[in-house]
Order: C-alpha cells, then sequence, then structure tokens
C-alpha cells in the first residue's frame, strides 16, 4: 500500500529541496545549479520513490529488476513519469512566473489520478496524525498517485501557491516558498544561496582592485 504523500521530504536531500512531493519529483534527475537531465532513468525514479517514502527499500529492490522480467510495463510507467515530470516543471515555471496554465498541462495530472484508485485516510507520522492517500496497488500507475495528488494540492491554492523558481539563473530547481517571510530566493542557502554571495564577494572585490589601481 503506498505511504502517505510528504510535503517536506527528507532533510538534507538533493530530493528534499522542493519543499512539497510534486515539486521534489519535478527536479529529479538534477543537482542544484545545474540544468534538469532530459532523461529519467528507472534507476532514477526508483531512488526518488523511496527517498519520498513512497516505497520501502524492499520494495526498490523487487522492482529493480522489472525492466528485465516485463520491459514493457517497466517502459510504459518510465514514459508516463517522465511525460508527468515534464508537464509538472511547465506548470511550476508558469506558477513561478504567474502565468496562465494549459490545459493539456494539467491533464498530465488528471490522467494519473483518473487511472488510480484510493481512498484518503488519516496516519500517523512522527507521532501527529496527517491525511494521507491510501493507493490500491493495480498495476504500477500508483507509484506515481501520492505526486500527482501533491501536484493537484498546489494547483487548487491557486494565487496562493508559493511556487518559486531557484534565484541562480544556472540552477534548474523550483520550490515551495514556506519561509516565515515568503521571500526565499533560493533552492538551497547553502548551495545556490552559497555561491551568490561568493560571487557578488568577488565582484566587489575586483571593483575595489580596479578603482584603486
Amino acid at each position: 500500500m503506498l505511504r502517505p504523500p510528504q510535503k517536506v521530504s527528507r532533510t538534507g536531500s538533493r530530493f528534499s529541496l522542493g519543499g512539497r512531493l510534486a515539486v521534489d519529483f519535478a527536479n529529479v534527475p538534477a543537482t542544484p545549479g545545474q540544468p534538469i537531465q532530459k532523461s529519467l532513468s528507472w534507476e532514477e525514479l526508483l531512488a526518488f520513490l523511496e527517498a519520498s517514502r513512497i516505497i520501502a527499500a524492499e520494495r526498490r529492490a523487487q522492482l529493480l529488476t522489472l525492466p528485465q522480467s516485463d520491459a514493457q510495463s517497466a517502459d510504459a510507467l518510465l514514459v508516463r513519469a517522465l511525460r508527468l515530470r515534464d508537464r509538472l516543471r511547465q506548470i511550476f515555471g508558469a506558477l513561478a512566473r504567474k502565468e496562465r496554465l494549459e490545459s493539456e498541462w494539467v491533464e498530465a495530472i488528471n490522467g494519473v489520478l483518473r487511472i488510480t484508485e484510493g481512498h484518503d485516510e488519516l496516519v500517523l507520522d512522527a507521532g501527529a496524525w496527517k491525511l494521507g492517500f491510501m493507493a490500491r496497488e493495480g498495476g504500477l500507475d500508483w507509484l506515481l498517485a501520492a505526486i500527482a495528488r501533491s501536484a493537484a494540492e498546489i494547483l487548487d491554492e491557486g494565487k496562493d501557491a508559493r511556487l518559486r523558481a531557484c534565484g541562480n539563473p544556472h540552477c534548474s530547481f523550483f520550490f515551495y516558498d514556506q519561509s516565515r517571510t515568503h521571500k526565499r530566493r533560493w533552492c538551497s542557502m547553502a548551495l545556490c544561496g552559497n555561491r551568490h554571495k561568493v560571487a557578488a564577494f568577488a565582484r566587489r572585490h575586483l571593483v575595489r582592485n580596479r578603482a584603486g589601481a
């Protein structure tokens, strides 16, 4: 059974910088400060699902061999996952820029929600009761159910959704701004934010040196 979707994934992981499950998925596979990779491998998909606690390590080990035992099913899920990721990036980019969303983008989310059966259920998570979506495992599409549900919740927020694109022009990451001031600029202060500080310091140092020359 599907574990409840996590709005904040495990701290410190590159999979968790987005702050919401769907945003984290839109960022894979990539490294903060770098462009998103166009492709998505079966191993990368399973690594994300495990890191996000959608599947357990044992389930991941079982699924790793699926391309050898049932290539058609694995390929179909990977194609759907890649399409969903790319549509999410279009959606989140538009939200970050306050632009209109295209219906065809949203259909990728609805497509997963439509074919995935399940129900809402209160689950105990870190000592607190939270509402989670419990999917029935029918085929493999249930693996994407929590991601689609997370994306739908963000879109349901409308103009209140605090989707941001990282302020580093070389970074492809999106994030959900949950800061107190709602003025977060970087996907990671320790990575892109620190790089910006270092670059700004170098520019100021160069200007002072030229002025003193």
